[in-house]
């Protein structure tokens, strides 16, 4: 009888400790990963493979972020970081007119926001409206970032930006 509670107990203390190392609240489990934490992880695994050319599986990436970021939005639709990567999957994936409406979302909730400054000019680019990409790059002019010169670059032609 002793050994039959003590195999009980030992399985009740095994259990619940599984059961606190797979809930566990500090974002270190694989299940507490966010959607937006996944859909950036995407993001950035799929700018590598537009850098080495393999161009549709960049795009089932974005696809796959894109999915994430909507899911995010829903929960919290006043996140600027979340609309700035939602415009970006968005344009990649060649939707400009939304693409460009999540970024003026973003925009309305963080006017400076670097990211959404330098792609939202950026997609001002490709659509042919330089004069709205120079609004975009004055707002980044005394920022002392990379968004700027990035943008700047994109504007000048002397950076082909990937659409």
């Amino acid at each position: 009888m002793k050994k039959i509670i003590l195999t009980l107990f030992v399985t009740l203390i095994l259990t619940s400790n599984s059961y606190a190392a797979g809930s566990s609240s500090s974002g270190s489990g694989s299940s507490s990963i966010s959607n937006y934490d996944k859909a950036v992880k995407l993001i950035k695994s799929a700018k590598k493979y537009e850098e080495k050319e393999k161009l549709n599986k960049a795009k089932k990436n974005y696809v796959k972020a894109q999915k994430f970021l909507i899911k995010s939005i829903d929960k919290n639709p006043n996140n600027a970081d979340t609309l700035n990567y939602l415009g970006f999957t968005t344009r990649k994936l060649g939707d400009y007119e939304n693409g460009e409406k999540y970024y003026l979302q973003g925009l309305a909730l963080n006017p400076n926001h670097k990211g959404i400054n330098e792609y939202l000019g950026e997609l001002y680019v490709a659509t042919n409206r330089i004069e709205l990409a120079k609004e975009r790059l004055k707002v980044l002019e005394n920022c002392n970032c990379k968004e700027f010169n990035e943008l700047k670059a994109v504007i000048e032609g002397t950076k082909k930006s990937k659409y």
